[in-house]
């Protein structure tokens, strides 16, 4: 019953449709991780069975063997005790003949017996050698399934580490995107702006101070000539002339 538990076994994994499981998985790597534990359990389980079957089909094979031995032993007993005989009723004495006669009919009942058992043995030989060889095949295919379910297993963890590591990527990129004014860089730039914008509206300040102070200067010139020639007004002279009349 071990053994055809064991073999159901192996036929029902061998059977299974790994894609199909995968897709109806929620999550195919644990779907994957507990697969690898079923086979190996199966295999580790298979090949036990599998050892103890092939110890009984040697041991039939051996006592197939024994069987068949014996039996030529016998017969080889039953032609020398035969021969003997020959020689001794060729010789006049009947007596001891018989007797040599007589062993040769035991040693062939004998071979006889040794050959019924060899006989009775072949077929449960033919039968265990046929159980071994459909349980190493299935033994062998389920470890072709196993091989190919850790491919698998790698195949997926190499993808999930693909993935992850490009939405990464794509992450780092969209973060340093210049054109994206809700990124980092984007606000750093435009702070850029607002203070090169504020250096300028400075420096055309200070400009516009310096201007109004040098007119200032000009119309402090300009009064200061009045002045003068008010005085001389006053003090009787003759009027200054204009730049312009006396050119």
């Amino acid at each position: 019953m071990a053994k055809q538990s064991i073999f159901g076994r192996i036929s029902t994994l061998m059977k299974a449709n790994i894609n199909a499981m995968l897709d109806s998985a929620e999550d195919p790597e644990k779907m994957l991780d507990q697969l690898v534990r079923d086979f190996s359990n199966n295999i580790a389980d298979a090949e036990s069975a599998i050892a103890e079957t092939i110890g009984n089909l040697r041991l039939l094979e051996r006592d197939h063997a024994e069987d068949v031995q014996a039996a030529n032993e016998w017969g080889n007993k039953a032609l020398a005790a035969s021969r003997k005989a020959d020689e001794l009723r060729t010789a006049g004495n009947t007596t001891d003949a018989d007797k040599f006669d007589n062993l040769a009919k035991i040693a062939l009942q004998r071979q006889i017996s040794e050959e019924g058992q060899a006989k009775a043995t072949a077929p449960q030989i033919a039968a265990q050698t046929q159980v071994v060889d459909q349980l190493k095949d299935g033994l062998n295919g389920m470890k072709q399934k196993l091989e190919q379910l850790k491919g698998k297993r790698a195949e997926l963890l190499a993808r999930a580490k693909t993935a992850e590591a490009q939405n990464k990527v794509v992450d780092a990129v969209k973060s340093i995107d210049v054109m994206d004014p809700t990124s980092e860089l984007g606000r750093f730039e435009d702070k850029i702006r607002r203070q090169e914008a504020l250096a300028a509206g400075k420096q055309e300040l200070a400009a516009s101070s310096l201007d109004a102070q040098f007119n200032s200067l000009d119309d402090l010139g300009e009064l200061t000539e009045v002045e003068a020639r008010l005085a001389l007004l006053k003090g009787g002279n003759a009027p200054v002339q204009t730049a312009i009349e006396g050119s």
